[in-house]
């Protein structure tokens, strides 16, 4: 049976109600999950994935172009200030990979993209006048799509486009990543290394995953002669070892 839709799952809410949606329309054997590993997530999101595949019955195929480390040591540097080389090599780049290869092997497909307007005031400007139910040609979408895509068929669809977050969580009921029941508002890199510092520190003290990364973290801060930190307050609370004196614990 050849794949009608491909979701691009990264093991959040948004990605996960887009599978649901193909598989409602397709069905599973039509429909096809991609996960591209930064190797950089946290464990539970591995789980979820897994726990997705088999609630609903999908083929979720693992797609690994390196890790987090290996990209910021390539580039000298932390993504962040409009940086995101992480993003680019382990996600966009392997995605446009994967699609080539099986639009060569079984001809055109959707790609069905878990982004919306609500999520943030760059995305309402970027994605303003999409709707949910047009398809459209990759670079429609994502200006430096290559058009060879487009050529082979492969056309882009964003089904939650004008949804809300709660029309996202009320569609899931319930089966969506644990992590945001424990006050994460959003799911991947963990911490995504581009954000601020903030969100940074509360996945560091969330939980011993999160203090086994900042570990890490400063191995690559060493290596980079880089701090991941933005701020100088920030930078001198991880030196002195403060970070995790005001933090809610794992709640998992």
């Amino acid at each position: 049976m050849s794949v009608e839709i491909v979701v691009p799952v990264s093991g959040g809410k948004d990605s996960q109600c887009c599978l649901e949606l193909a598989i409602e329309e397709a069905g599973a054997g039509s429909v096809r999950g991609l996960f591209n590993d930064t190797q950089f997530e946290h464990p539970v999101v591995y789980q979820h994935i897994d726990y997705i595949r088999r609630y609903y019955g999908v083929q979720i195929d693992r797609v690994c172009a390196g890790s987090v480390d290996e990209v910021c040591r390539k580039a000298g540097r932390f993504p962040g200030g409009g940086a995101r080389h992480c993003t680019r090599e382990l996600k966009i780049v392997p995605s446009r990979r994967y699609y080539r290869a099986l639009s060569e092997e079984q001809g055109g497909f959707q790609v069905w993209i878990g982004v919306r307007q609500q999520e943030s005031e760059a995305r309402k400007e970027r994605y303003s006048g999409r709707v949910d139910g047009e398809l459209y040609l990759p670079h429609e979408v994502f200006t430096d799509e290559p058009k060879y895509l487009a050529a082979a068929g492969v056309r882009y669809r964003l089904p939650i486009v004008e949804w809300t977050t709660a029309e996202v969580l009320g569609r899931l009921e319930g089966r969506e990543n644990p992590l945001y029941r424990a006050g994460f508002d959003r799911v991947g890199c963990f911490p995504c290394l581009a954000s601020g510092d903030g969100k940074k520190r509360q996945a560091f003290y969330f939980d011993e995953f999160g203090r086994s990364q900042l570990e890490r973290v400063r191995g690559l801060e060493e290596e980079l002669g880089r701090s991941v930190w933005e701020s100088q307050r920030s930078r001198v609370r991880a030196e002195n070892q403060e970070l995790f004196t005001d933090g809610p614990g794992c709640s998992l």
